[in-house]
Formats: structure tokens, sequence, C-alpha cells
């Protein structure tokens, strides 16, 4: 005895609409972009200031110094990376009223800066209020 088994149809994936549609896809996408423009690059040197000497110190601040290593120094204090935010919080107890200035060297990177700035925020001294000043060496004549 048969037992009857339907026939199984045979799935066609029609590939001509498909390519037809690539190729409609492909000609919108060239179409519509954008080509990048170049931009000029120009060279940006910083400016840089020589001190002035003057005959009286106006206000004493303390110094957040930057190598260019990447070290950070509140006052001559090495500070363990990621916690410069507890160490001027600590400094503000100890030193009430005192203002900082920013010390950084020409070789630190500007993600060193950002670090620093970033804790100032964090502790809640504004950033105009903390000079910068940055080292330079000075070229021999």
């Amino acid at each position: 005895m048969e037992i009857y088994r339907p026939k199984r149809k045979a799935y066609n994936v029609p590939i001509v609409p498909l390519i037809d549609i690539l190729a409609i896809l492909l000609i919108f996408v060239i179409v519509t972009s954008t080509r990048k423009k170049d931009r000029p690059v120009v060279p940006i040197d910083l400016p840089t200031v020589r001190e002035v000497a003057t005959a009286q110190l106006s206000v004493e601040r303390s110094v957040i110094a930057i190598s260019k290593e990447g070290e950070i120094l509140l006052d001559g204090v090495g500070v363990p990376e990621g916690e410069l935010a507890d160490y001027l919080r600590a400094f503000q107890t100890v030193n009430p009223g005192r203002q900082l200035e920013l010390e950084a060297d020409e070789g630190s990177s500007l993600g060193q800066l950002f670090t620093v700035w970033e804790a100032l925020t964090a502790v809640g001294i504004e950033l105009k209020e903390v000079p910068a000043r940055i080292k330079v060496a000075l070229e021999e004549n």
C-alpha cells in the first residue's frame, strides 16, 4: 500500500527584481549624498605672554601644576589620578578663601587640562576665577 505524499512546492526567490531595486537604491544614495568638503588646515600658534616684573604681589594664590608627564600637583603635593576633586574640597576646608591658579607645562596634554577643569567645576569653583599660565621654554638667540 502506498501512502500519498503531496509534492512539495519549490519556492523561488526572484533575483532580477531584487537587483533592479538595489540598483535604484544605489543610484538614489549616490545622487542624494553630499561630498565632504575639504577644509583648509591653518597652522595655529597659541599666544604666549612674557612675565612682567612687579614690585608687589597682588593676591597670593595656590598653584595647581600640570607637568608634561601628566602629573598633577596641588601646592606641591602630588595628586593621584582621579582624586583631584577630593583634594580640592579638602584644600578649601583647610584654606578657606584661598584663590587658585593653574600652571601647565607646554608639553602637557589637553586631556589633563580638561581633567583639572572638570574637578574645579565639580567642587564649585568657576573657571574664570582660576587664571592659567603655560610654561614655555625660552628660545636662546
